[in-house]
């Protein structure tokens, strides 16, 4: 009789399955990391929503209440004053609204007891091209009684320079500065007043407290691991 042990084989491992293999396993461990990242920016994302709802759903303050500290006064909810000035006002371009192209119209606060102006986002109007809009039919009454939330300058520069007179792609402070008559404050003001008229622009939303889509993206990285285990077992268990 043949002993049993001869009847087993043993197939030595090819090197395409060892190239498969030591292609795959960095690849598995790379896709669990990714997926262990996203789930850690989805953390930070409900604790940053967490803050911004403390700021937001408080009562407003009037700007003089805000700390010097722009980090501080970054998405607090106040109250403004003052006189619009319309002559220097300009516009950010290139903001789209439901699909289709506009503007954000900045202009001027000037506040009684400080040449400082403070600069207010009163909206989104509609733009053919992204850049060019008619901003006379959107003038408010000149004394201004709003509130809005308070908004920081980007420091991520450098920034395009304006795109024409008046019109600018970023929002730089010292070309806004450079281009205005007065001192600018080193935040701005997003209207959020509801009320819309034919001379009142559609405010600008604040951003969503969502979570945002890292949890997708955690489920799309840990199905790519389990795929490229599941798909280098089949491979070598049928070569």
């Amino acid at each position: 009789m043949v002993p049993a042990e001869a009847h087993l084989h043993h197939t030595p491992v090819t090197p395409r399955e060892w190239t498969l293999t030591a292609l795959t396993i960095p690849l598995t461990v790379l896709f669990i990391a990714l997926g262990f990242w996203q789930l850690s920016r989805r953390a930070d994302r409900i604790e940053q929503n967490k803050f911004l709802a403390s700021r937001r759903f408080a009562q407003p303050v009037e700007l003089t209440a805000l700390p010097a500290d722009t980090a501080q006064a970054h998405f607090r909810r106040v109250k403004i004053s003052g006189n619009y000035d319309y002559a220097n006002e300009f516009v950010l371009t290139l903001r789209g609204r439901d699909g289709s192209p506009g503007v954000h119209i900045f202009t001027p606060l000037k506040r009684p007891g400080t040449d400082t102006v403070v600069l207010v986002n009163r909206g989104w109007v509609y733009a053919a091209d992204g850049i060019t809009a008619d901003l006379n039919p959107w003038r408010e009454p000149e004394l201004v009684s709003a509130s809005g939330f308070v908004e920081t300058f980007p420091t991520n520069g450098p920034f395009p320079p304006p795109t024409r007179l008046r019109a600018m792609r970023r929002l730089d402070r010292v070309a806004i500065s450079r281009m205005l008559p007065y001192p600018v404050a080193p935040y701005y003001v997003v209207l959020t007043d509801t009320a819309v008229t034919d001379s009142i622009p559609p405010r600008v939303s604040p951003a969503p407290l969502d979570e945002g889509p890292h949890r997708n993206y955690a489920i799309q990285w840990f199905s790519f691991a389990a795929i490229s285990i599941i798909g280098l077992t089949f491979f070598i268990r049928r070569t």
